[in-house]
């Protein structure tokens, strides 16, 4: 496997095992030389498991639609951030 796509909470969640929990698994996937792909994000789960993954040395991919920019804190510092416009369609 080369890659996993992970989607996680934007928050750390009420528990403090969610996180430990996020970067035991930043940590394999780093160890596995598997790349990360993820929303972007730099808070909350996602952020942390980037950081870990990054931090292990490893790769991550951020993909955030442009619009969401603005709404979510972006983790520019990963090894490739993607952001795209949004086409929205008028019928």
């Amino acid at each position: 496997m080369n890659s996993v796509c992970v989607f996680a909470g934007s928050n750390s969640g009420s528990h403090g095992n969610y996180a430990e929990a996020a970067r035991a698994l930043g940590r394999e996937l780093a160890a596995r030389t598997c790349t990360l792909v993820y929303g972007g994000g730099n808070v909350g789960l996602m952020g942390v498991l980037a950081q870990t993954v990054m931090d292990q040395g490893g790769r991550v991919i951020g993909v955030i639609p442009e619009a969401l920019m603005k709404r979510e804190i972006a983790h520019y510092s990963i090894t490739d951030f993607r952001s795209k416009p949004v086409a929205c369609l008028n019928n």
